[in-house]
């Protein structure tokens, strides 16, 4: 298992920055979360849990290992919709995994490619493509490509995860950016502990 790495130079950073936030890291203290390093594999995965609980994402995720013998562009791109579907998956999500798995097995997509673009540049890229949006991009940035500063607007848990720790009724994007501003070059870890806070 390879997690996403991060130390004392980002806590720190977050700490001197956001005292609040600061408050929160020294109570939750480390986090591990579980990377993807392989391109593939982490951007079906991300589809896979779109707009689903952890739950049913990790059960859906473990019957397509075991129908198709593993997530690879070819198996995903020889599966009928039906055999996608019986792992639990939407016709609709069934239908846009394919589409990548057929892109990537055409030379249509160059996944690898993707480690030497930038953040906008890879958002860019992958949002061409059907039943990929922003957060679902945005996801592949921080879980498999590991970069440092991503928070995003589009996930709910994030948003409320502000909300707790400032004590916000509502949160707006232009109080929502002040924060991400604040949390740069190391939005990532932010969003670490965020998503912990939206818990309490």
């Amino acid at each position: 298992m390879e997690l996403f790495t991060y130390g004392r130079t980002e806590l720190e950073h977050l700490r001197k920055k956001d005292r609040r936030l600061g408050y929160a890291i020294d109570e939750i203290g480390p986090i591990e979360r579980e990377v993807i390093p392989d391109p593939f594999t982490a951007l079906v995965h991300t589809i896979v849990g779109q707009q689903i609980s952890s739950r049913a994402a990790a059960a859906i995720w473990n019957r397509l290992q075991e129908q198709l013998g593993g997530i690879r562009p070819e198996t995903i791109a020889a599966a009928s919709i039906e055999e996608l579907r019986r792992c639990g998956l939407s016709a609709r999500k069934a239908g846009y995994i394919r589409g990548i798995g057929a892109a990537v097995t055409q030379g249509e997509l160059d996944l690898a490619g993707l480690a030497a673009l930038s953040d906008e540049d890879v958002i860019g890229r992958l949002t061409a493509l059907p039943g990929i949006g922003r957060w679902t991009a945005e996801m592949y940035l921080l879980f498999s490509l590991r970069r440092p500063n991503v928070v995003s607007w589009g996930d709910l848990a994030i948003r409320r995860g502000m909300m707790n720790l400032y004590g916000l009724a509502t949160l707006s994007r232009d109080e929502f950016d002040r924060y991400r501003r604040r949390y740069s070059p190391y939005g990532s870890v932010a969003s670490l502990y965020l998503w912990a806070v939206s818990h309490r």
